[in-house]
């Protein structure tokens, strides 16, 4: 059992390899091709110019009236800060999998689940969206919340694009850790590109009930009515054993993570891939945190995946914001830093040990508004914000929006927005800000369409 156990994964990963960016429609979908080894992003070509092409690890994307991707977030592309040794994101995943390497193991005495940290970040549409039933309409099908290599390719959105692809491969517990990619606001919580953990577990009729009393009697399906509890397809028996496994399963790794006398509470919401669906809190410093969103997956995705006998549940956490907690990190960008005296920090012999960030001397901010007239049409902040992004880098800290205003006779709309410009490793002059936000002005009016009040 156990060689077979490794021979298929080995086979999981050949054939996630050569779909790396990604399986569409089924089985007649034609794979895109496999991912290089390489690490570092090749991006070039001029983004966001139909006709044009963007290479990225390896492949060639044409571009179309979808392309909206800036050179700083392709900059970022390949970096797998996740997988970099004694990284504050590689600490937590690597905690992650140590507790369920620990406590779940399949009957061969090989860990229960596969770990899958360096699939492609480009995956198709269909796999980010229609795979995991996101509606036609919803929001983040939006150009101003994804980000679009064209119309049919682009960095995902979240780490359940690859949900489809596993469990089509015939995988039932797995855990998927990845880079992935969010049009934001910026601020110190909110960057761009951040990482996630993405957990799925399958069960049969037989395991679920398996001690349950009378347990041979019960069934995992029925055809009846959708409710707030449960979907039409499942019997509330087989929904109450699946939800308390899962939260049991949540409860013990934020027990592992954080240490015991953790007060967790869960808020119901909505997802279009599971149902019920909920997110988890944590009591911290006195706030109640959200931490992971999780639920009951939808039998309509896990049918169309070939796993029609069997019930599940899926969960994702951030591992940012696992991080900043855990270890009381107050800026998302540091992530990204460079800096021994951030990076140093967390060189520690036993990943389990306890760190506490040492904040980095905090140098003066250096703070400039700009106001300007909106387009009477297309204008989404989150294209300013990339804009501010592209040309201030980590440089800048926050932007806010402080004043709107329209205009009583033209009825024309106006924003003002203070940028908080602050280096990570050294004082800035304001001279040297003053260029690089007149640069964010012209640009604004040069490629929004936006009309200056400056």
């Amino acid at each position: 059992m156990v060689c077979w156990a490794l021979r298929r994964a080995a086979q999981v990963r050949v054939h996630l390899a050569r779909k790396a960016s990604g399986v569409c429609r089924g089985p007649e979908h034609q794979a895109s091709g496999a991912r290089p080894a390489a690490p570092e992003p090749a991006a070039r070509g001029t983004l966001g110019a139909p006709g044009g092409a963007v290479e990225l690890l390896g492949k060639s994307y044409p571009q179309d009236g979808y392309s909206n991707l800036p050179r700083k977030v392709l900059s970022r592309v390949g970096r797998n800060l996740h997988n970099r040794p004694h990284h504050p994101l590689w600490l937590v995943k690597e905690r992650v999998k140590q507790h369920f390497r620990a406590q779940y193991v399949g009957r061969s005495g090989a860990p229960l689940f596969s770990v899958y940290d360096d699939l492609s970040p480009v995956v198709t549409t269909w796999q980010n969206f229609d795979s995991l039933l996101v509606p036609a309409d919803h929001p983040s099908r939006k150009k101003g919340d994804s980000y679009y290599l064209n119309a049919t390719h682009m960095l995902r959105a979240h780490t359940s694009a690859h949900q489809w692809d596993l469990l089509r491969a015939g995988l039932d517990a797995f855990l998927v850790v990845g880079d992935v990619y969010r049009r934001d606001q910026i601020d110190a919580q909110h960057h761009p590109v951040f990482h996630q953990l993405e957990a799925v577990r399958l069960f049969s009729r037989h395991q679920l009930f398996a001690g349950v009393k009378d347990g041979e009697n019960l069934q995992l399906f029925e055809q009846s009515s959708r409710s707030a509890h449960k979907q039409e397809t499942h019997t509330l028996e087989a929904t109450k054993l699946v939800e308390f496994d899962l939260k049991q399963t949540l409860t013990r790794l934020m027990t592992h993570l954080f240490g015991d006398g953790l007060d967790i509470r869960w808020v119901d919401c909505y997802f279009p891939f599971t149902h019920p669906s909920f997110e988890m809190e944590i009591s911290f410093h006195g706030e109640w945190l959200e931490i992971l969103g999780c639920g009951v997956m939808e039998q309509q995705l896990v049918n169309s995946a070939g796993a029609e006998d069997q019930i599940g549940w899926a969960f994702g956490l951030g591992l940012e914001r696992l991080a900043m907690v855990l270890y009381d990190i107050p800026d998302i960008r540091l992530f990204w830093s460079e800096d021994e005296r951030f990076l140093k920090q967390f060189c520690v012999q036993d990943i389990n040990q306890k760190v506490k960030f040492q904040p980095l001397s905090k140098y003066p901010a250096v703070i400039n508004d700009i106001s300007f007239w909106l387009p009477r049409e297309n204008y989404t902040e989150n294209d300013f914000y990339d804009l501010v992004r592209t040309i201030g880098g980590d440089m800048v800290e926050k932007v806010d929006l402080i004043d709107k205003f329209e205009h009583p006779k033209t009825h024309r709309t106006s924003h003002c927005y203070r940028i908080t410009y602050r280096h990570m490793e050294r004082t800035m002059s304001q001279r040297e800000v003053g260029r690089v936000h007149q640069a964010v002005q012209e640009a604004a009016v040069r490629l929004l369409g936006v009309e200056g009040r400056f």
